[in-house]
């Protein structure tokens, strides 16, 4: 079987998208811990964002588990959860944000991630 490159970039998206996913996560897990102080102005405010970070930052770490499978052609069925998880990690406050006007870098990786390792599904043992 012929190793193409469809994998090898697939996981490398899905690895960096994780990675921004994860950092995401805990940049609103810290702003929410400085809010926490502030308990009169917004009461529920932290609970919310730590809603929103946890989950964000455990796609975060499936899709770099993915994308390590990925890259090494190896269990197709993870690598192709972990590319949907760089999809949907960083679907946070400032990522809907940012896909509202448009100018999202995640779904960027997340997108051609999830093609390129359905695409390379061949090459997987």
């Amino acid at each position: 079987m012929e190793k193409t490159w469809k994998p090898l970039t697939g996981g490398i998206l899905s690895i960096i998208a994780g990675a921004l996913g994860i950092l995401r996560g805990m940049v609103i897990l810290v702003v929410g811990g400085a809010i926490a102080g502030i308990e009169k102005i917004a009461p529920l405010v932290p609970e919310i964002l730590a809603a929103v970070a946890i989950p964000m930052i455990i796609l975060g770490i499936v899709a770099i588990i993915g994308g390590i499978y990925a890259l090494k052609r190896r269990n197709w069925g993870l690598a192709l959860a972990g590319s949907i998880c760089s999809l949907v990690s960083v679907l946070g406050i400032p990522a809907i944000i940012f896909v509202a006007m448009g100018k999202s870098l995640v779904s960027v990786l997340g997108i051609p991630a999830i093609i390129f390792v359905a695409m390379g599904k061949d090459e997987f043992e």
